[in-house]
């Protein structure tokens, strides 16, 4: 929303001027693209200038970056899952989850642009020691849980390409080196950082796409499923995934920052109006792909597992083989480009994770320190809990997937300390002048920021819930099947019972519930 005419006589920041202490910025000037001189025409001083392709082409890229998180390999998942049990039916969520999720985004780049900082540093300087603290251990934790769901699908990608030679574990440390790749490229300037994503997305669009075309699915229902709201019991729990994924907390911080790559004078209003101006095209473009290459996932896996008895146990792990079961024999093995899609996927996103773990950590701390260094820092704190858990859980595929459920569930904890204060600070005119938002956008921002919050938990309460009842049902039953092995074994009789029962036990349920088997297996000592 531009500011009114009347807000061209207020300040554009109220308190712009700040004392000469040196604090850490998302980009230095000589690394900013230059965008004033092409087309230069001011004109009347107060009005943005005309729209200029020039422009939009060097305003590109920020958007893509931030897009990626829309592409993980967590929203894969939920994608394929919902694709399998909810058929096409949730494909008009899917759109208007993106809207949402873009809405959000473009608060986040409106608080950079205007501010010149992002949302780590403004969260810094506006609030007391104690919150910044928490709100910068939150922003961690959410980036070491997206960091692994992205870092597992990456390792995944490169199990399914090496035909399983390379384990999960090594997959990981193969993952973990990309931080040397975004370092190189970040040293050729940020047009070749933006460039390498934009290949990587198309890398994901032209695998998608091939999978769209082999499986084939039905133009007519894709169309009803975008534009024919349903929903229905069975598919509450994917239509929660789908608008639970959409907004990842460290995504906002990231994006916030990345529009500050461009040379913008907040001095001048209309400079910053036509800034804005092109970020809002970029960013609705890229989404618009990122919500194309959803919609290949979704309906490829509701073509070929909706109504199936696959259709519950299609995972990350097991969703390119039964891919290759489902529609193989075609030109290329449909297996490789599903795993050349994912690892596009994993790689891209890993990647921004380690450029918004930069920024989060020299935004709330204000360290000045090498970017190397803070590269090494940021990729350390992800990839040694993502290689545990690789070791722990690599000898059950319904471990991962049950791991990955609660990945999801962390960062549902997360959004809102990263959504309210992005809403606090773009309504304040002390932080934005004459840029604050509105009252109308205010509204409709805070409802979709309530919005996601109760369907996170939402999501967080009926996982909890399934949770603590299987484990209630399931001890129950170990507690009547040691009950009747005592009375067995006092009669000296042999248990066959318990022999069965603790091999059935452990491998169907080992992967969701680890407590109860934990606690089997020390029943079984007595």
């Amino acid at each position: 929303m531009p500011p009114q005419d009347n807000d061209y006589d207020q300040p554009l920041l109220v308190d712009s001027c700040h004392d000469s202490q040196e604090i850490e910025t998302a980009y230095d000037s000589s690394e900013k693209v230059v965008i004033v001189g092409i087309d230069e025409s001011d004109g009347d001083g107060v009005r943005p200038p005309p729209f200029s392709w020039k422009k939009l082409w060097l305003f590109t890229g920020p958007g893509f970056l931030m897009s990626i998180a829309f592409l993980d390999p967590g929203n894969l998942e939920g994608d394929l899952q919902a694709g399998a049990i909810a058929g096409y039916s949730l494909l008009w969520l899917l759109m208007w989850a993106t809207a949402m999720g873009l809405l959000i985004q473009l608060l986040a780049a409106r608080l950079g642009v205007v501010t010149g900082k992002h949302l780590a540093e403004l969260c810094r300087e506006e609030y007391p020691a104690w919150a910044r603290m928490v709100l910068w251990v939150m922003a961690e934790v959410a980036l070491i849980g997206s960091d692994i769901q992205e870092v597992i699908g990456s390792a995944i990608a490169i199990r399914i390409l090496s035909n399983g030679i390379v384990p999960i574990w090594a997959g990981v440390i193969i993952t973990a080196c990309d931080c040397f790749i975004f370092l190189f490229l970040e040293n050729y300037g940020v047009r070749k950082l933006e460039a390498f994503f934009a290949v990587l997305i198309g890398l994901m669009a032209l695998s998608f796409a091939w999978m769209f075309g082999e499986a084939k699915p039905s133009g007519k229902d894709l169309l009803l499923g975008i534009l024919v709201p349903r929903l229905n019991s069975r598919t509450i729990q994917q239509a929660v995934g789908i608008v639970g994924c959409v907004i990842m907390p460290h995504n906002v911080f990231l994006h916030s920052a990345l529009v500050q790559s461009r040379q913008v004078d907040q001095s001048k209003k209309a400079r910053v109006q036509e800034a804005l101006n092109y970020y809002s095209i970029e960013s609705t473009v890229a989404l618009i792909i990122s919500f194309i290459i959803n919609v290949f996932v979704t309906t490829v896996f509701a073509k070929g597992f909706y109504g199936t008895d696959l259709a519950n146990s299609v995972g990350l792990v097991n969703a390119g083989q039964y891919l290759e079961d489902k529609f193989g024999g075609g030109l290329l093995p449909i297996l490789y480009i599903w795993a050349i899609g994912l690892l596009a996927a994993g790689q891209s996103s890993t990647i921004t994770g380690t450029y918004a773990g930069q920024f989060i950590m020299g935004g709330f701390l204000n360290l000045r320190l090498k970017k190397w260094i803070r590269s090494l820092i940021t990729r350390s704190c992800a990839i040694i809990p993502t290689l545990i858990v690789a070791v722990v859980f690599e000898t059950s595929e319904d471990s991962l997937d049950v791991l990955n459920e609660w990945l999801n569930i962390l960062l549902s904890i997360q959004i809102p300390f990263a959504i309210i204060p992005l809403l606090c600070l773009v309504s304040k005119e002390q932080i934005m002048g004459a840029f604050r938002i509105g009252p109308v956008l205010k509204t409709i921002a805070w409802l979709v920021a309530a919005l996601v919050m109760a369907i996170n938990g939402y999501l967080m309460l009926e996982f909890f819930k399934s949770e603590v009842n299987g484990v209630l049902f399931e001890l129950s039953i170990l507690s009547v099947a040691k009950f009747n092995c005592r009375r067995l074994k006092s009669q000296s009789r042999k248990c066959h019972f318990t022999e069965g029962f603790h091999d059935y036990f452990c491998r169907s349920f080992f992967s969701k519930h680890t407590r109860a088997c934990y606690l089997y297996n020390n029943l079984m000592l007595y």
